[in-house]
Order: C-alpha cells, then structure tokens, then sequence
C-alpha cells in the first residue's frame, strides 16, 4: 500500500531544496520523522508471547502527531480517557469556521492565531449559554482545531463538543436548554465570536493586515445535535488525532503526481484529486502545527481549573437521572452515575493511560504486554529486549 512515508522519501529532499527558505522547522521535523516511523532508523522492541512463547519483533513508532501510522492508536486512548470526563447527558457539536480574508494572517501567525480561534470560540458559545433566554449556565466545552478540507487545502476550524444544559450560578441547579431540540442559534453565536475574535486580533497587533471588510460579513457557525456523551466522544475521535491525509486515502504516485481520494462534502461520493507532487507536499505540510501547541482544549465545566464543579454537577445530574431513568438499556461508563464526593474520576481523564504500540527506548525491558499475541490469541506478548536505532531485527 501507499504510503505518505514514500512519497516524503522519494520527493521530500528536493522539496526540502526547492524550499529551503521557507521550510519551517517544524515541517522538517515531521518529513524526516515520519520518513523513519517504524523502520530501523528509530530501532524496534522484541516480544514474547507469555502462553505460547512465539517471538514477535517491532519497530519503534515516530509518534509525530501528523504520522498517518501513529494516530489510532491515540485516538483510542483519548477516547478511554475523556469517557471519564465528560457529562451523562446529551451534547452538541459547533464547528466555527475562519473566514477566508483570515487564513493568511493565521497561516502567518499560527500560535497565535488557532489559540484565539479555539479561545474566543468558546468565549462565544459561554456568553450566549450564560443567557437564561437559551440556557441560563454554565456548559462543558471540549475544543479541537482543524486546519484542512476534504481536500488538503487550507480550511482553519474549531469543533467544540459542548453539554445541551449548564451548571446554574448556584452551583447546584443543571439548567437544560430552554428551548427543547434547540440549543444555541448559529446567528447569535456568528456575531458573538467575530466580535471577540476582532478585539483577539487587535490586541495581538495583526488588525491593519486584515481587509476590514471581513468584520462587517456573515461569518459561519454550524450547531449539530450529536447524542449522549459517549456517543458524542466517539463522534469526536474521529476528529481528535486524525492527520490531514490517511494512508489509506493514496490511491497513486507516478510521473510526478499523487493522485488521493476523498468524500465530497455535500454529495458524500467518493472523489479522487491529482496534483503535482509538490503541491501535495505544501498542502500537507501547511497543516503541520507548531511545537507544543494544543489543538485539544477544555473550556467551562471542563476546564481543569473547574474539577470540583464538575464533580458536584455529576452529583446533580445523577439526582435528576434517579429521577427519571432512561427507560432502556444499562447505563454506559460515560453515563454511569458518579458520588458526589469522587473528584479522582474525573482527575483520572488528565493522565494519559499505558502506551499500547509505541514504546520509548531504555535500559531495562518492559514486562508489560501491549497487545494480543498474532499466533496463538491466546496469550499477550511482553517485551523482551530493545534494539537501539539502526540495529536490524534479531534473526
């Protein structure tokens, strides 16, 4: 199959060459790593299965958060730790989408830029819910920020998974939506967040770079009903840690062209792009991050800063679910009632749980498994030995 890998191995130097003043850092780092995952360059970890003995040898991973091969992985273990955080009731999912008059100046700035994006955001969607004429609370937000189309190009935007209710003032009151099968009005929320966007951009500096006509248009925020929490985390993986192409998504790399598919939008009929090799290396690249940034943010109840509110509106929500129970099925983990005083399951989703497939190279072997065993599935394979970078696998 295709990789991103070999296209970057075969076409990633002379890129590198042809752009070699306006290569970032950051997206050097990503081509060579993700170049090397899972290849001897990075040196591999050899297992054995604790019920039948056999020997299973493996590369190390990357683990570049744009490596197409390190992310489901991560995404899994996002998925079991945020079930811990999020609220027993239902959810909805905004997508705030930056005007095009605006990607230039992010593309230029980016730290800056996507940290406001994902903040005022939310700022936006906690004014409105703060209204008793909507919600009249405080909501739960988790953002994610995504900078690419359906076909690679540039598209900066943030999804926020936010609870359908609020904790009240109180402290001790859930207040629901007050209108039932509506949440917040995307008009409302549109004007709200240009707004606390443009004062964002003013005190940054950036405001005489942008045509001013961008903050006098229609900007576009889209409120989708998404289900209960474990529904919507699950909805939201899919988001979390995917990179901006899949492996699975190259279909052919010859003659210098890379010819990948994709979903159209509005029809949802497969597609299929070709460009030139180095457009399709410049559209990758231009959603490669900065360093350190955090594209995942909490905001409101899920804030860590609010940890005892988020207990204490558990206690609330548990009370009301008692009240009235649904009326099928058991509850699931992320709806399970919580005591009022367990603050520890919530701290629980701010640690990341045990690596399943990439494992740092050390001195000592590790004696955890980390995955079924493929011969006899039975058993678990643990981890015998490690093999430093360029170092061929046992044979």
């Amino acid at each position: 199959m295709l990789e991103l890998a070999d296209i970057f191995r075969a076409a990633g130097p002379a890129y590198a060459r042809a752009h070699a003043g306006q290569l970032l850092p950051s997206h050097r780092r990503a081509m060579a790593e993700i170049v090397a995952c899972r290849t001897p360059a990075l040196g591999g970890s050899l297992y054995q299965c604790d019920a039948c003995a056999a020997l299973d040898y493996r590369y190390h991973s990357c683990r570049n958060r744009h490596c197409p091969k390190c992310q489901d992985d991560r995404a899994q273990q996002w998925l079991a730790r945020v079930q811990t955080r999020l609220l027993p009731c239902d959810h909805y999912l905004l997508t705030f989408t930056l005007p095009s008059a605006l990607r230039t100046v992010a593309r230029s700035h980016q730290r800056l830029v996507y940290g406001a994006l994902l903040q005022e955001a939310a700022r936006a969607v906690q004014t409105l819910a703060a209204d008793r004429q909507w919600v009249g609370g405080t909501p739960g937000i988790l953002a994610v920020l995504h900078t690419w189309s359906r076909t690679v190009e540039y598209h900066p935007h943030a999804h926020l998974l936010v609870t359908a209710g609020g904790l009240a003032a109180d402290g001790a009151t859930w207040m629901k939506p007050a209108h039932p099968r509506f949440f917040l009005p995307g008009y409302a929320l549109s004007a709200i967040f240009r707004a606390k966007l443009r004062d964002a951009v003013r005190r940054m500096g950036l405001y005489p770079d942008i045509d001013p006509r961008v903050w006098t248009r229609a900007w576009t925020v889209h409120v989708q009903q998404i289900g209960t929490g474990e529904h919507a985390a699950r909805y939201l993986s899919r988001y979390i840690y995917r990179v901006a192409l899949t492996n699975q998504c190259l279909e052919r790399f010859a003659d210098g062209r890379v010819t990948f598919r994709y979903t159209h939008a509005r029809t949802h009929e497969t597609r299929r792009a070709t460009v030139p090799v180095d457009t399709f290396i410049g559209r990758f690249l231009q959603h490669v991050l900065p360093r350190g940034f955090t594209k995942i943010r909490s905001y409101g109840l899920l804030s860590p800063s609010r940890r005892l509110d988020l207990a204490r509106t558990r206690s609330v929500l548990d009370v009301h679910a008692r009240a009235s129970p649904r009326p099928h099925g058991r509850p699931t983990p992320a709806q399970a009632p919580t005591s009022p005083g367990t603050v520890a399951a919530a701290e629980l989703g701010d640690r990341d749980p045990p690596a399943i497939v990439a494992i740092p190279v050390t001195s000592a072997p590790a004696t955890r498994a980390v995955s079924r065993c493929p011969a006899c599935h039975r058993g678990y394979l643990r981890c015998v030995e490690r093999y430093h970078p360029s170092r061929a696998p046992p044979s």
